[in-house]
């Protein structure tokens, strides 16, 4: 993985560009991220304003991949959890722009933000994943473990349903 740089993003006006301009690819390309195609520049960028300025109050991280200056991949944890789930947090809106898939990106996300969610005390973390072409190979080999599928749960951003996979893993 040459040059690849992950940090935490904050609220910044070519952050927001990059993040919304990522997501766009990723919904046009069929990925399953809440969104439907198509998605526009501008609800992108509203998204992920609102979504820094939760990680500015430190209810949740956003992870940058960078290679050199350019926005490549993305992972977001969630903290803020119920008071009584202190010990829990959550994986969201991982993405890999398809120019980069296969280089380790996605698994030196996951691994940043478990380390992140070590540093916050979190020893468990959830995730979900669309069934139809989501990332459930990657999670199980980086030590997920699949709870279970609910059938139909969401639309698929070009139409037509797909099940989601929950997954969890223990940090030790």
């Amino acid at each position: 993985m040459p040059d690849i740089t992950i940090h935490p993003l904050g609220l910044n006006s070519p952050t927001v560009d990059a993040l919304a301009a990522l997501i766009v690819d990723i919904v046009a390309g069929g990925g399953s991220v809440s969104f439907m195609h198509p998605l526009s520049v501008e609800d992108a960028r509203i998204f992920w304003r609102g979504s820094l300025a939760t990680a500015d109050e430190g209810r949740r991280v956003v992870l940058g991949a960078f290679d050199g200056d350019a926005l490549v991949g993305t992972l977001t944890l969630l903290l803020d959890c119920p008071p009584n789930q202190p010990h829990r947090a959550e994986f969201a809106k991982m993405m890999t722009r398809p120019s980069h898939r296969g280089r380790g990106i996605a698994t030196a996300l996951i691994g940043a933000a478990e380390q992140v969610a070590r540093a916050k005390g979190r020893t468990l973390i959830v995730l979900d994943t669309a069934s139809d072409g989501g990332a459930g190979p990657l999670y199980e080999r980086r030590g997920f473990r699949l709870a279970g599928e609910v059938p139909n749960y969401a639309l698929k951003p070009h139409g037509g349903y797909t099940g989601t996979l929950y997954y969890y893993k223990e940090l030790a």
